[in-house]
């Protein structure tokens, strides 16, 4: 008899909630099943959009196709994929982000050790008509990438990016799967639900660690309006009202660590950098770049302090819920 250790199941959870990216699905599907380290499971969720669903039924072979039956948003979907797994490891990869042939491989190779709780990787913005000259890559986070200053080999991160992620399974089922009060809805641009669930994880299980990998690639799809300077205080605003819901879980010293140090090394230099090309004449739009740097601070810092009050008087109101009753319990 073989004593040898089965190395860990893996099935990809993709959610949908619009028609609008049909040819975007259908190749972030098509990805998948090229990967080089196969899925147990291929499951596309479908956010409370019926004729999606009928669509896909009707075009889409060997993919489990199955209705949000949680509240409508990213989170509620996610959990309701999460309830149909049967593999050790769950991966989430978003509707306009194609994985690289590799992506699974690199993911699952870190889950040869037993302390590693989740793995997600490195997620390049594929611009519409091109990067804007204002957009610096230390932003890319607006638009759900890997932005400049994330670390450029494997390591330890408070939390992964919600367009490339994985959790082992019995991780993701122990916390309760992901706050149903967190995530985007629709087109409503929130967020930070993978921040509060990777947190929530560590602190369930000390000593244990989530990972960045960005050997794991997958491609995300950025339309044109989302370079524009509105949509960036747009999504900083709610960025910053997503985090102060976050901090108000868990604390502000867990939720807000990464992003102290980002805004005290790498928001710095890459204003000094954009003044820098501009003054040169190396970069006519420098000037811009650094001017959307300290834009999006003072936004986010707004929404912040927005969103810590919004807290506050909920805290003051009687609520016969609370906020992280497990989410899927709702959708078994």
């Amino acid at each position: 008899m073989s004593n040898s250790i089965q190395p860990p199941t893996v099935s990809v959870v993709i959610c949908s909630y619009t028609e609008e990216r049909w040819s975007l699905l259908l190749d972030v599907i098509d990805s998948v099943n090229k990967q080089s380290h196969a899925p147990q499971q291929l499951i596309v969720v479908v956010d409370h959009n019926v004729n999606l669903y009928k669509r896909l039924i009707a075009t889409v072979k060997d993919v489990t196709l199955v209705e949000n039956s949680g509240p409508k948003g990213l989170s509620g979907a996610r959990n309701t994929g999460v309830s149909l797994v049967t593999s050790d490891v769950v991966a989430f990869l978003d509707d306009d982000a194609v994985a690289a042939p590799d992506w699974l491989e690199r993911l699952m190779a870190l889950y040869d050790d037993v302390d590693v709780l989740g793995v997600g990787g490195r997620v390049e913005p594929l611009w519409e008509r091109g990067r804007p000259g204002h957009f610096g890559e230390e932003l890319d986070w607006i638009v759900g990438c890997s932005h400049r200053g994330m670390p450029k080999v494997a390591s330890e991160v408070r939390n992964v990016i919600g367009a490339n992620m994985s959790f082992r399974l019995e991780v993701v089922r122990q916390v309760g799967g992901f706050n149903v009060a967190l995530g985007r809805q629709g087109a409503k641009p929130l967020g930070c639900e993978e921040t509060e669930i990777c947190i929530r994880s560590i602190i369930g299980s000390p000593g244990s660690r989530i990972v960045y990998e960005p050997a794991a690639l997958v491609r995300h799809h950025v339309p044109a309006h989302r370079g524009s300077f509105r949509y960036m205080l747009s999504r900083s605003w709610s960025e910053g009202i997503s985090k102060a819901q976050v901090s108000h879980i868990v604390g502000h010293k867990r939720a807000l660590g990464p992003e102290r140090r980002y805004v005290r090394s790498v928001l710095p230099r890459a204003v000094f950098s954009g003044l820098s090309d501009w003054t040169t004449g190396r970069d006519s739009k420098g000037l811009a770049r650094a001017g959307a740097v300290v834009a999006v601070l003072v936004a986010t810092s707004a929404g912040y302090v927005r969103g810590r009050r919004l807290a506050h008087v909920s805290m003051a109101r009687p609520t016969s819920t609370t906020p992280l009753r497990s989410p899927l319990r709702e959708v078994q």
